[in-house]
């Protein structure tokens, strides 16, 4: 009966919505809320990192909210409606006046991937100019190639278009075409890349790795992408991830982004495809 109350309790306090600030379960006594959400890269291994958290944080409980983007997490900070945002992009300067403190915490590789019934495993820098300018349509085996594109004002799209010059006008060309596959958030992207056969999009290491998507990820230039390969400095396409608060931070907040930057959570971090960073902050 004990156990079915507590469960009862824990529905309540998920119903509440409420930012961090205790609130009270005669079962369990003064529980601490915290409300983590953003981008959709890293939801996977946050969630892993919540649920052992939570074993040696009883009295928090920590609510991963559905993905809203790097944008929409720095908002949601701002506007106090989360906790922690989880952001894969810099401030851009009108951010940066919100009071708001970003602290790195992990950089992941940054990927193209393709559905499964792509049995190339790589592309190169050219080919990939080509693809997404339009000039390359299909793959080796004469399937055609289903470009699946993010908003130009994504992290992603812009991330994407620092790789090259050349690589950055062929994707502006790719939002302009009509008919292109545009999915707005990157769980919808690796559900569309997953369904649709010669698919091919951006996504990152970590989120392949904690998804059940059966996505092929592609080596860049010919190198693969893997934590190795980003801490050796091979590979060069990297997604740096960041824990965004508000500077006064209540204790349960700042007591989960310790657990993040700490040997267990770096573990976490470490079998998820990302290379823990050492915490450094910046505003």
């Amino acid at each position: 009966m004990k156990h079915a109350y507590d469960r009862y309790c824990s529905v309540i306090l998920l119903l509440a919505g409420v930012a961090a600030h205790a609130l009270w379960c005669p079962a369990a006594g003064a529980v601490e809320v915290v409300k983590v959400g953003g981008m959709g890269t890293a939801l996977g291994t946050m969630q892993q990192i919540i649920d052992a958290f939570e074993k040696r944080d009883p009295g928090t409980m920590v609510r991963l909210m559905p993905s809203v983007g790097s944008s929409g997490a720095i908002k949601a900070v701002a506007e106090g409606a989360l906790d922690i945002g989880l952001v894969g992009r810099p401030l851009h300067t009108e951010e940066r006046n919100l009071g708001l403190l970003a602290t790195e915490y992990a950089r992941t590789p940054f990927v193209f991937a393709a559905n499964r019934s792509v049995k190339k495993k790589g592309l190169t820098s050219e080919e990939l100019v080509r693809i997404y300018s339009g000039e390359m349509q299909t793959w080796p085996n004469g399937e055609r190639i289903r470009i699946v594109l993010r908003p130009s004002s994504d992290a992603d799209t812009l991330l994407a278009k620092t790789i090259s010059p050349r690589l950055s006008a062929a994707i502006d060309s790719a939002l302009e075409r009509d008919g292109m596959i545009m999915a707005a958030t990157n769980q919808e992207c690796h559900d569309i890349i997953d369904r649709t056969p010669g698919a091919i999009g951006f996504s990152s290491l970590t989120q392949i790795m904690t998804e059940e998507h059966q996505l092929r990820i592609l080596s860049y230039n010919g190198i693969a992408p893997s934590v190795h390969s980003i801490a050796k400095g091979t590979y060069p396409l990297v997604k740096t991830l960041s824990l965004l608060t508000r500077v006064k931070q209540p204790p349960a907040v700042r007591r989960f982004v310790e657990f993040v930057l700490s040997a267990e959570g770096n573990a976490i971090l470490e079998r998820t495809g990302n290379l823990p960073s050492v915490g450094r902050k910046r505003n």
